[in-house]
């Protein structure tokens, strides 16, 4: 929300009352306040009738700071709230010798000094300066609004607003799951949840968390409408509001933007480990297609006829009867035998996805029973609200009522019983405003955080039914927190090369925002692809942590797009199986440190700046560099990073620190290897869950004389396996298995022109190979 008019004023009606002078301390074991008047105090009667704004500094860990700056603190809280993790460490070191006042936490630091020309909150790591609180800029503003104009500032709608410094170059990226410019500088940003498509600066994903190049990220601690001005109120600075009497942020530092992302998961949460058999290939029966059991038999026996191993089948709304979403009564006129059905379908070692929302249509039965049980949100006048978007006469499931809660996952607990492994948790943005929540919740705020409720509830039943480390939904919403309940896919996109990029770029602004698993529709939603489109964007959608063929109004069947299609996508399902070993072990770490596993290049480039923007190539896992083509003339031109690199697919050899055009087969595309790497993959190409040490190949990449490369092998529970380590030395490699659980065969190749393979007995846990 813009509150200036240009830099020196302010807009018609907007009034602020900003921090001037700081006018007292106090001092506790862990936590800092400051009392700042909001004009300069010369006299004592300066310090009536104006604010005194108060700003409490505190640490839940070591190198994140926390700001709550209050105006009015009577104002009754009113929930949600995000479940952070909010302790206050005790190790930190709060200093104020008169002229200087600090806080430090870590190697973070917050300082303010009296003797400077204007207020400001000084924020540095190491001593290396990072951002700054400008308290010119910022504090108390009051909006008039029709009903108040002419009144007095006091009376009109209230925003606490903070400025934090953007230095020269400084670039800031997140906000959740957007779709527009990559780099969000210059942008104006709404954190509201909203089923927009992928097209727009609308998303489904808002997150009120930004990373900055310069190495802090910042959490808006506010479930409701935070709004940004990334650059683009005052161009040297994120300007950030919410509604109300109370700022609350986070300052979250870090040795690398890596190490600022794993501080921002300890606080907001850790993505939960989804089973190794989710990241095969799922079909579906696309949306608004005709299907039946024996539909569902001819795409899953199409797949088999073609050599193209498949792993999970997903049924999508009309596994229930129209006018119905949800029942969750399978639709008997189509699908007579539905256990038994699914036990066909389990016997054929396909996991069973089917597709839910919160919304429970007029001619549910559910919808009665959720009336009469109070189950339903309802409007301020004691009626159940509904709607006809979507399903006539909707009502919407109130997730804060705990009987509620029950109710909905004991509906779902049947169909886990029937054999459904995981549900698609379609929708979640359309949150009303007008409504009464059970348990009192603000409604402005639940418009975002409603989804986390309703991913939670349906997340931790799969996890008692399944167990820990077997549960997973397919998620299209979400807010802070949402990462713990994985996987989350990019919504709505359409059959086109600008959708695809697009979408790629919102699956990277959600990288950068906490999510570490991520999927899309291959080939687009809307529409329906071309050949050339498809095939290339299997190959995206292999190297994505999950893959699904899902549509709209055409079924997503290699075979209806011509026969190459078959080709390609059999090519890559079996790489991507073989590839497992690599892509679970990675998993384990985006588990254990919320590091992502697609993660943009300024992430892993850091300090190249010309990976500062890059939006088209990422990194999969630690060692994976990956571009996917975006052309149908198959030409492609994207940056290679300092080193020596080998095509994975190829085995062609590259110098980096420059562009490479390059022209792809729908077979190939730029998966690149930097020298000084181990990869390790697997003697199985059909499922991706299997045990991954039998038979394993680990593959070195230009290690170079004084050089040790390693890798982790994970069994299929998340659990170390084994550990691989290659040594160069005095002209031979010498290749060691350590902490091996279960000593198996395994290989040994050599990435080079000629690709040396060894074999290695499974007694064997070392091997020299001279060169």
């Amino acid at each position: 929300m813009k509150f200036r008019d240009g830099y020196w004023g302010l807009k018609k009606g907007v009034f602020l009352r900003n921090p001037v002078e700081l006018r007292d301390t106090s001092i506790g074991k862990s936590c800092l306040t400051l009392y700042s008047a909001t004009r300069k105090v010369e006299h004592r009667g300066a310090t009536l009738n104006s604010p005194l704004l108060t700003t409490e500094i505190s640490s839940p860990f070591k190198d994140v700071i926390h700001i709550r700056t209050t105006h009015f603190k009577g104002i009754r809280e009113r929930g949600p709230s995000f479940p952070l993790d909010e302790g206050n460490s005790d190790d930190v070191i709060i200093e104020d010798d008169g002229a200087m006042v600090s806080f430090a936490s870590g190697e973070l630091k917050v300082s303010l000094d009296r003797q400077a020309p204007a207020w400001e909150l000084r924020f540095t790591r190491n001593g290396e300066y990072l951002t700054r609180a400008m308290g010119r800029q910022g504090g108390h503003m009051t909006v008039e609004t029709p009903h108040y104009q002419g009144y007095a500032p006091e009376e009109g709608e209230t925003f606490m607003c903070e400025y934090l410094g953007l230095s020269v170059g400084e670039t800031v990226y997140g906000l959740g799951e957007r779709f527009t410019h990559f780099v969000k500088n210059g942008q104006s940003v709404d954190i509201w949840n909203a089923d927009g498509g992928t097209a727009s600066e609308q998303t489904y994903k808002n997150i009120p968390f930004y990373l900055s190049s310069r190495g802090y990220g910042v959490l808006v601690n506010d479930p409701g409408r935070v709004q940004f001005e990334a650059g683009s109120e005052v161009v040297s600075a994120v300007q950030f509001s919410v509604p109300g009497e109370v700022m609350d942020y986070y300052v979250i530092g870090g040795e690398s933007l890596k190490e600022v992302l794993e501080n921002y998961t300890r606080l907001s949460g850790k993505p939960a480990l989804p089973p190794a058999w989710s990241f095969g290939l799922w079909l579906t029966t696309s949306f608004t297609t005709s299907y039946d059991e024996k539909t569902v038999t001819s795409f899953i026996d199409g797949m088999k006829e073609r050599d193209i191993p498949l792993h999970v089948f997903h049924f999508d709304c009309f596994w229930m009867k129209e006018y119905r979403w949800v029942d969750f009564e399978w639709d008997r006129d189509q699908f007579p035998d539905p256990e038994g059905m699914l036990g066909r379908l389990k016997a054929r070692g396909l996991g069973i996805c089917v597709w839910i929302n919160p919304y429970i249509a007029q001619k549910s039965p559910l919808f009665d029973e959720g009336m009469e049980k109070g189950y339903l949100v309802m409007t301020p006048e004691g009626h159940v609200w509904q709607w006809d978007k979507w399903q006539a006469g909707m009502g919407l499931v109130d997730f804060t009522n705990p009987a509620a809660v029950k109710w909905y996952r004991d509906k779902l607990r049947v169909l886990i019983r029937q054999g459904v492994d995981t549900f698609k948790t379609d929708f979640g943005e359309r949150i009303p405003t007008n409504v009464v929540w059970s348990d009192g919740s603000d409604p402005q705020k639940m418009h975002n955080y409603y989804t986390y409720l309703y991913n939670k509830t349906v997340f931790d039943l799969l996890e008692e039914e399944l167990g820990k480390n077997r549960a997973l939904v397919f998620a299209r919403s979400a807010t802070v927190g949402g990462q713990k309940f994985p996987v989350h896919w990019g919504g709505d996109c359409a059959a086109t090369y600008e959708s695809m990029a697009e979408t790629l770029r919102g699956g990277l602004s959600l990288a950068l925002s906490g999510f570490g698993f991520w999927s899309h529709d291959i080939s687009g939603f809307e529409l329906t692809a071309s050949p050339d489109l498809y095939k290339r964007w299997i190959a995206f959608g292999t190297f994505s942590s999950h893959s699904r063929l899902h549509g709209n109004e055409s079924y997503r069947v290699p075979w209806n797009f011509d026969d190459e299609s078959s080709d390609v996508l059999r090519f890559f399902t079996k790489l991507k199986c073989t590839l497992m070993p690599y892509i679970y072990a990675q998993a384990v770490k985006t588990h254990n440190t919320g590091i992502p596993m697609m993660r943009p290049m300024i992430l892993e480039e850091g300090d190249d700046p010309s990976c500062a923007g890059l939006d088209r190539q990422y990194y999969f896992g630690d060692s994976l560099l990956v571009a996917p083509l975006f052309s149908e003339t198959g030409e492609i031109t994207y940056y290679l990073p300092a080193g020596e690199w080998t095509n994975f697919l190829t085995g062609e050899r590259f110098t980096g620190s420059r562009w490479i055009k390059e022209k792809h087969n729908y077979f190939s595309l730029p998966v690149m290897v930097k020298d000084n790497t181990v990869i390790i993959t697997g003697a199985v190409e059909d499922v991706p869950s299997y045990d991954y040490g039998d038979g394993a190949t680990v593959q070195i990449f230009g290690l170079q004389e004084g050089y040790t490369a390693e890798a982790v092998l994970c069994d299929s529970d998340g659990k170390q396996a084994a550990r691989f380590s290659a040594e160069r030395k005095n002209g031979k490699i010498t290749v060691t298995r350590s902490e091996s659980s279960s000593p198996k065969p395994w290989k040994v190749l050599l990435r080079t022109e000629k690709n040396r393979l060894t074999e290695v007995p499974g007694n064997r846990d070392s091997i020299d190979l001279s060169l």
